[in-house]
């Protein structure tokens, strides 16, 4: 089980034919650093693809994720800035529902 003790989610788009030193160059450049035990979340343009890299202490993990039909629930492009997700907007948000309305256990709520 990788440990995972913060997720961070970039808002400005990432090419998904990046490799793993790529996704590490774009983690560092965004966020400062790949701090251990942190997840760092990166979509395409279009929101359909996601790519999630993970530091897990010792070494780099890089998973990839593709929705079939619709598009992931993606905040705005905003230059600079990344969102810290808690576990159940992550759950959400990788099921391509609207993870910003997950409330505490999972349930969504509406606005």
């Amino acid at each position: 089980m990788i440990r995972i003790d913060s997720i961070w989610l970039a808002t400005e788009p990432m090419d998904m034919r990046a490799g793993t030193e790529t996704a590490l160059a774009k983690v560092v450049a965004v966020f400062g650093a790949a701090k251990p035990h942190n997840a760092y979340l990166f979509a395409n343009r279009r929101a359909n693809r996601m790519k999630v890299l993970v530091h897990d202490g010792f070494g780099i993990w890089l998973a990839a994720r593709r929705l079939n039909q619709g598009k992931f629930h993606w905040p705005g492009i905003r230059h600079g800035s990344e969102v810290e997700l808690d576990t159940e907007q992550l759950q959400a948000l990788v099921l391509g529902l609207p993870w910003q309305r997950a409330g505490s256990g999972g349930s969504i709520t509406l606005l």
